[in-house]
């Protein structure tokens, strides 16, 4: 016997399948319970992934651009130059909020479709239920374990694992690393910007902006390392667990038509002890009213059982006839 999930031979003292979990003589997929497709909505959500991985790179190395233009507002005395970089700063870090936004809201959504989809998958053991998909994501503090934890069930009863994939600890480590840290980075940056001169006039002034765009600089490129690590491993988790559950589905719908010659309902077989069933009858046309015979006339009055009708024959001749005489 083999497993139906993924094929492999069955053990003769484990009745669940050693790689998967699944127990044997399962379909791949329960029947009754419903099922979400994954593949297009994963696409969204990590194509929204990468997108927000990679806005967020112009905005953390903006220290590079940033000292150049302190320098030059301070070798040109020009506190215009100053503003512009803030506002610069500032508008690039807009699509970076509006590519997050989106991909939170997919991520969010393929997470419960895929964690709904694991519970019509014969042998899954997930330990948190579908709603911690959703909530896991928004409720403070929790939000540090539990998306965690439910990824690491669906990639686990999604690819055919025992244990954990890897991949599922490097993205949270992360994304954890990045998140915290970006908070504390954007608070210190904020508490170190409110100190300087609103309106430089002599050098010191002027060099302080210097210095507080080389000093952002260090922090942000850990956080640029953290976000692309975090984002091209959430990436390939999601259209690894995709494509899994997936062809998983896709293995549960019986093809139509059953075989490549199908075309149409065949007709039905008689079974072997019944004999050929015999012929219908001709149908028989009806007779025309104006060909039936005419009734026969009554007989004359006076006449016994015993007297010839016009219409019975003639009594043969007897002896004593005309022969002969």
């Amino acid at each position: 016997m083999h497993c139906q999930t993924c094929g492999d031979v069955a053990s003769p003292v484990d009745p669940d399948c050693q790689r998967c979990g699944t127990p044997f003589g399962q379909p791949p997929v329960l029947p009754g319970l419903p099922t979400y497709p994954v593949r297009g909505l994963g696409t969204a959500a990590a194509v929204a992934v990468g997108a927000a991985t990679v806005l967020y790179l112009p905005g953390a190395l903006f220290p590079l651009v940033g000292t150049r233009m302190a320098r030059a507002a301070a070798e040109q005395g020009d506190r215009d130059l100053l503003m512009g970089a803030a506002v610069a700063e500032l508008l690039l870090g807009l699509p970076y909020l509006l590519a997050l936004l989106t991909a939170a809201v997919l991520v969010i959504i393929w997470t419960w479709r895929a964690r709904k989809n694991i519970d019509a998958f014969p042998g899954a053991l997930p330990s948190l239920g579908p709603g911690w998909a959703i909530a896991g994501w928004l409720v403070p503090f929790a939000n540090f374990v539990v998306p965690a934890r439910v990824v690491a069930n669906i990639a686990r009863d999604s690819l055919l694992r025992r244990t954990t994939p890897a991949l599922v600890g490097v993205w949270w480590a992360a994304w954890l690393v990045f998140s915290v840290g970006d908070r504390l980075v954007s608070r210190g940056d904020d508490k170190r910007y409110s100190r300087l001169t609103e309106w430089p006039q002599n050098d010191v002034e002027y060099d302080s902006y210097v210095r507080y765009y080389q000093d952002a600089l260090g922090g942000r490129l850990l956080l640029s390392v953290a976000c692309l690590v975090a984002g091209i491993s959430f990436v390939v988790l999601i259209r690894r667990v995709s494509a899994a559950q997936q062809d998983r589905l896709a293995r549960a719908v019986p093809a139509w038509p059953g075989h490549p010659g199908w075309t149409g309902p065949a007709a039905p077989v008689a079974p072997a002890s019944v004999g050929p069933v015999p012929a219908a009858p001709a149908p028989v046309a009806p007779v025309p009213a104006a060909s039936a015979p005419d009734p026969a006339p009554p007989a004359p009055a006076g006449a016994g059982p015993d007297a010839p009708s016009v219409t019975s024959p003639p009594p043969p001749p007897g002896p004593g006839g005309t022969i002969g005489a």
